[in-house]
Formats: C-alpha cells, sequence, structure tokens
C-alpha cells in the first residue's frame, strides 16, 4: 500500500511511472489503481505464503520484500528530491 500511495503522490507531483504494467493498470483505471495493485500482490503473496515450504518460494519472499523495500526507498528518495 505504502508503494501504491508514493506512486500516487509522486505522479501527481508530475512524475511518471516506469513499470509498464503498473502504467497500463493507471491508464484504464485512473486513481484507483491501487485497488488492483493491490489485488495483484496480495494474491501473489498468498500463493506464494502457501507454498513457503518450499526452499526456492522462501527465497523468492525475501527476494520480492527486498524489491519492494528497496523501491518504497527509491521513492522515499524521489520525494526528498522534489
Amino acid at each position: 500500500m505504502l508503494d501504491a500511495l508514493m506512486t500516487q503522490t509522486i505522479l501527481d507531483l508530475g512524475g511518471r511511472e516506469l513499470n509498464p504494467v503498473v502504467q497500463g493498470a493507471i491508464f484504464n483505471f485512473g486513481d484507483q489503481f491501487w485497488v488492483w495493485k493491490h489485488g495483484v500482490v496480495s494474491a501473489s503473496l498468498v500463493i506464494l505464503c502457501l507454498h513457503s515450504k518450499f526452499p526456492r518460494v522462501k527465497t523468492m519472499l525475501g527476494a520480492i520484500a527486498l524489491v519492494y523495500c528497496s523501491v518504497v526507498l527509491y521513492q522515499v528518495a524521489l520525494l526528498n528530491g522534489l
């Protein structure tokens, strides 16, 4: 949710979305794109968590957490620069 909120804030300040999938969701859903994003991310995480006993899935969960933390930190840096 923090990623979607900061994405919306950056877009409102004149930024642009670099992810083409999310850009398509923004084009189709407008300001409500966060509902779509939340649904896709939540469903994916539920599926991964249901399979968390597999070693590769544990690695994937850690990698996803690292990616999202990196994205949020990047967005914070962007907002500090604006």
